[in-house]
């Protein structure tokens, strides 16, 4: 049984104009209707690392709000571990991080998760136990007795984060939860999510970082402009044709570069190092060989297959176009 369905889900916002003219205020009596979501229908499995993704705008915040119950469908229905919406069995069992979280600023680090572990009615030793695991696993353990007021933006993400995980969910909502984190912070992100679904745990997350998406979800839908475009593996979503061979060679002589400069779709001069991007095999292969027959050496052949970037740059294009052809 899936533990995540939505069926149509739909969410259309009312929103009144006010024309102002020559500093004049003038009421409209006319509104219009804005579509943050068209017909959402998918599913996620159990233990699954889930992906929601899209441009800003594309309706993603909405559509988890949804399935949390902070907003609610214009139409279309959903489920929850076979449950419907609002069910409070289920509430017990979910993780949440909105993608803005406000905190109480005055409170440590500790101090919060303490708090929440007593709303969530674990008893004084559980939850002294459980904030300690989840400081030192989002790595704030040694920022836990600074209050919330003084953590950066990646902090509070990371303090979100052990908050979701507190009472040990068996799913997990992460609204952009790579938002505001460096490089660093990113990867120990993902580790955590991966760790998750070595538990057995369930994670839906909405991401425009493509390439942490890549890395570690097993299924991604793709959301533009409040519609789903595609869902699918990732094996299956991307053409597996090798598109283009990144030759990196050293020792390359002048005239070897300037020979090929023409026939590579782009050549990169670095001290010491030369770059070609070819479309062909056999074009990289003579590259190799005539570098290495003139004394210089290969650093690496790279086959370039489609990325999910690169999908999903075609999608949000021919989502454009579309909107632009109606129009």
């Amino acid at each position: 049984m899936p533990v995540i369905e939505t069926f149509g889900l739909t969410k259309t916002y009312v929103r009144d104009f006010i024309d102002v003219e020559h500093g004049r205020v003038r009421f409209s009596f006319w509104n219009r209707k804005v579509s943050a979501l068209r017909n959402l229908t998918l599913s996620v499995e159990a233990g699954e690392i889930f992906g929601l993704l899209g441009p800003n705008g594309a309706g993603k915040s909405t559509a988890l709000k949804i399935l949390m119950g902070i907003i609610f469908p214009t139409a279309g229905d959903a489920r929850l571990m076979g449950r419907p919406l609002g069910d409070r069995s289920v509430k017990a069992r979910i993780g949440f991080l909105p993608e803005n979280p406000y905190f109480y600023d005055y409170l440590t680090g500790r101090e919060f998760l303490n708090y929440y572990g007593a709303l969530y009615g674990m008893p004084r030793a559980a939850r002294k136990k459980k904030t300690e695991e989840l400081l030192e696993l989002v790595g704030l353990a040694d920022a836990a007795r600074l209050p919330l007021k003084g953590y950066s933006k990646g902090m509070n993400q990371r303090i979100g984060l052990a908050q979701a995980l507190l009472a040990d969910p068996d799913l997990v909502f992460l609204d952009e939860p790579q938002s505001g984190l460096d490089p660093l912070g990113r990867k120990e992100i993902r580790d955590i999510i991966l760790r998750l679904r070595e538990q057995g745990k369930t994670v839906f997350f909405s991401s425009h970082i493509l390439s942490d998406a890549e890395m570690i979800c097993d299924r991604v839908a793709i959301l533009v402009k409040g519609e789903l475009k595609n869902i699918g593996k990732l094996s299956e979503l991307l053409s597996r044709r090798v598109k283009e061979y990144e030759v990196a060679v050293a020792g390359a002589s002048k005239e070897t570069v300037e020979s090929f400069r023409d026939k590579a779709l782009r050549v990169l001069e670095n001290p010491g190092e030369t770059m070609f991007l070819v479309e062909k095999e056999e074009l990289a292969l003579e590259i190799v060989r005539k570098v290495m027959d003139g004394g210089g050496r290969l650093i690496a052949f790279t086959p370039r297959r489609e990325t999910l970037e690169e999908y999903f740059i075609t999608q949000v294009a021919g989502a454009a176009a579309s909107v632009g052809a109606q129009l």
